[in-house]
């Protein structure tokens, strides 16, 4: 699984007016480990960030695929 980060980037813009604390809280995750996947332009995302994107997706009817690319 790859993040599609021009997305990820776009929603942190428009839904979280570039707050990295609220959307690390929405995604249920860390704030310094969305920092990480973020600097890091999406390397190292494992299953707790692909998972916490999905589940975000899945309450927000918002479609996975625009988010994560599944190899």
């Amino acid at each position: 699984m790859i993040l599609n980060m021009k997305s990820l980037l776009r929603l942190l813009k428009e839904v979280f007016n570039n707050n990295q604390t609220e959307m690390a809280k929405a995604f249920g995750v860390e704030r310094s480990h969305l920092n990480k996947v973020l600097r890091s332009n999406g390397k190292g995302a494992g299953a707790t960030m692909c998972g916490a994107i999905i589940k975000y997706c899945n309450r927000n009817n918002l479609n996975v695929d625009d988010y994560i690319f599944f190899n």
